[in-house]
């Protein structure tokens, strides 16, 4: 079967003679070693000339439908336009719908709207809900790929799912929580922003499940519904702090960690281990302060890259099929935060 590239040009590019690049190409002996790495370079080079051609001058639109709290949305638009220069010849524009809160219909309305008026890939961060998924079968019916970030809706027709493994995050918090608890006899409070995001469950059901296997004593108080802002986070935990006595820990799953801290603070009690998710301003500074004891965090820079190489590749514009890779969590302390 022929090479991709004529052997001419492979062995222009390697600085090597025909008759050599043939022998490397079917395997014959007689070629030494760095002769050998010489040539495989070269034709990596030609497959990354090749889709620098492939890519110049396209042009992606994409649109970005996300319900987060808005230190979020920041966050993401940030590594987005950070991620920009670093994707040319290829230009990547954006359009930006987000809210803090959204009715689902008005979700709804806005995937449909783009669904008429066209875009290269919408990158959605939404409930899991058959409404939400319904929507996402109509873009792809209209050849508009959906990437979820950060948490998923795995029963649709979406591209892709670029992120942690939530799972794998909670697990991770239970362990650390375990460790850091061991000789302390105090009940851990959950808070998720809501019950319809697939990630925050899955945090959840991880962290749950090494608890109920390694602490299975330890007394777990659940409470959703903050969305992620503080002041519902700072009330709802003050409420929960006064039912509970025996709270003295946080796994805050969905943000709003000001608030519940805040909480802890209004209603004269410690926390002795808090462990939150990424690494935003609000978040730094708790740890700096001593607020938080650590952060489960994920580069949302290198998320966006996947977003990007997910949309060329889907498009044609990178060669082969690109399958995004999940995300590695990083455990923040005060002593490891990046860019101190």
């Amino acid at each position: 079967m022929p090479h991709r590239y004529p052997v001419r040009e492979i062995a222009r590019q390697a600085g090597v003679s025909e008759a050599t690049v043939d022998r490397v190409l079917h395997r014959r002996p007689g070629v030494r070693e760095g002769t050998v790495r010489q040539v495989e370079q070269a034709i990596a080079d030609l497959d990354r000339q090749r889709a620098q051609l492939r890519l110049s001058g396209r042009q992606f639109m994409i649109d970005l439908v996300m319900e987060t709290p808005r230190r979020f949305s920041s966050m993401v638009r940030s590594a987005l336009e950070a991620e920009l220069p670093g994707l040319r010849p290829a230009i990547f524009r954006a359009r930006y719908h987000l809210h803090e809160t959204w009715p689902v219909e008005d979700l709804i309305a806005t995937l449909d709207a783009i669904a008429r008026q066209g875009s290269q890939a919408v990158v959605l961060k939404a409930p899991d809900t058959p409404e939400v998924a319904e929507a996402i079968g109509r873009l792809t019916a209209a050849r508009i790929p959906v990437i979820t970030l950060v948490t998923d809706v795995p029963m649709s027709t979406r591209l892709a799912y670029v992120g942690m493994d939530n799972r794998a995050a909670g697990a991770t918090a239970a362990y650390l929580m375990q460790q850091w608890l061991r000789h302390t006899d105090v009940d851990i409070l959950v808070m998720t922003s809501s019950e319809m995001f697939r990630g925050e469950e899955e945090r959840e059901m991880g962290f749950r499940t090494v608890m109920r296997r390694d602490d299975p004593t330890r007394h777990i108080i659940d409470v959703s519904g903050s969305d992620g802002l503080d002041a519902t986070s700072r009330r709802l935990a003050y409420r929960a702090l006064q039912d509970n006595p025996r709270i003295g820990a946080v796994y805050s799953i969905g943000g709003g960690n000001k608030g519940i801290v805040a909480a802890f603070a209004d209603a004269h009690r410690d926390c002795e281990v808090f462990l939150g998710h990424d690494l935003g301003p609000a978040n730094r500074d708790l740890l700096r302060s001593g607020g938080i004891t650590a952060v489960l965090h994920h580069d949302l820079r290198s998320d966006m890259r996947q977003v990007a190489q997910t949309v060329m590749s889907h498009h044609g514009a990178l060669a082969g099929g690109h399958r995004p890779q999940v995300s590695e969590i990083a455990v923040i302390t005060p002593h490891n935060i990046p860019g101190d």
